[in-house]
């Protein structure tokens, strides 16, 4: 059933059992000293009453000249990219990225697009894509730098399920050599039924959502504040992410048992992007992307676990490795991948009590 706030549809999803992925979970003993906490009733987002236009909240919000322009330069680009994933061609092309991916056009189309608008704002020193992941110069007058996923989960784009665009800003012109604590700003763009920027800038309380209006009114084509986060609370809604480490992952595995013994909803699309995003608009979850022997961890630091962070704790959950914060793991190359974990507090505790960091899931440069 879909209601209308301040012209912003949303939807109310019906709950669902979630049947084991791990075989016969009545007889596995499960461990965890965490108890299962009721759900909150009170909303843990705030719908914003004013609607206000990006320029004029960043305005607002005394977020300096040069990071309102580089954080515009990415808002401009995530528009351009929306209309582009609308009427995208989801045929492969013969074009592979430095891992030996083979690349969507969209995918080659957004990246293009994220460097065009970050060249031209004059405000960007660096900047860095997951596609192609070596720092480039941009501009020697610039204030900050920019490292991206420019299209995560292109690989579902065929199926019509949403996707999106990470990115992290940093002050100075190195993305090496620097953790997630320093970040300046950090942003989730989702491309789904809507397009949605969720956005947290250092120094501004909470993490805040903004719409492109596609309404064919004034203000078409706009980007407007519609949502504020602050807290995520206790509750039995999960994403689990790399399912496959569950195999021989003996603590992910316990996981998986203990939210289906303890009937969690499974909310998970496959796009990383829009099951993290979830966690702020619900106001509660948890999303996990453990590593195995055999399913070594792949989400980058730098592009992806990093900046999802900084977002996710401004919004006021918690994010782990397995035994702190995303934040505090060391950047030292582009290459520095992680396990991570996402969601709210008690949820994170959980994962860090039974599945920890293994030997295998420390964090690595291996390509």
């Amino acid at each position: 059933m879909a209601a209308f706030v301040n012209g912003v549809s949303s939807v109310r999803v019906g709950s669902s059992t979630a049947s084991s992925f791990c075989g016969n979970v009545g007889r596995v003993a499960v461990r965890s000293s965490i108890k299962v906490a009721a759900p909150k009733r009170r909303s843990t987002t705030v719908m914003a009453a004013s609607g206000a236009a990006l320029e004029d909240w960043l305005m607002s919000n005394d977020v300096k000249s040069e990071l309102s322009m580089t954080i515009r330069a990415m808002f401009a680009a995530c528009k351009e990219i929306s209309y582009k994933v609308r009427t995208a061609s989801c045929d492969k092309v013969a074009c592979f990225n430095d891992f030996g991916d083979e690349q969507l056009a969209i995918d080659i189309l957004a990246d293009k697009v994220i460097f065009e608008n970050l060249t031209n704002c004059g405000t960007c020193a660096t900047a860095s894509s997951e596609e192609v992941p070596k720092e480039v110069p941009i501009s020697e007058k610039g204030s900050y730098s920019v490292a991206f996923d420019p299209l995560d989960g292109s690989s579902i784009i065929d199926t019509n399920f949403s996707v999106g665009t990470i990115y992290g800003i940093w002050p100075g012109s190195k993305l090496t050599g620097i953790t997630g604590r320093e970040l300046s700003a950090s942003g989730l763009c989702i491309y789904g039924p809507r397009t949605t920027m969720s956005l947290a800038i250092d120094g501004v309380e909470g993490a805040h959502e903004f719409l492109l209006v596609d309404d064919f009114s004034g203000r078409h084509g706009s980007w407007v504040h519609v949502a504020e986060f602050y807290s995520v609370a206790e509750g039995k809604l999960f994403a689990p992410g790399n399912l496959r480490a569950a195999q021989d992952n003996e603590g992910y595995k316990e996981l998986i048992d203990y939210y289906n013994i303890n009937k969690y909803q499974l909310r998970y699309t496959g796009g990383m992007v829009p099951d993290v995003n979830q966690i702020l608009v619900k106001g509660k979850g948890v999303f996990c992307n453990p590593a195995s022997p055999t399913a070594k961890a792949k989400l980058r630091v730098l592009y992806e676990v990093a900046p999802i962070g900084f977002l996710m704790e401004a919004g006021g959950a918690k994010s782990s490795e397995g035994k702190q914060s995303v934040l505090d793991i060391p950047i030292d190359s582009t290459e520095v991948k992680s396990q991570c974990c996402f969601g709210s507090e008690n949820e994170v505790k959980r994962f860090e009590e039974m599945v920890g960091v293994p030997d295998f899931a420390e964090t690595s440069v291996n390509p």
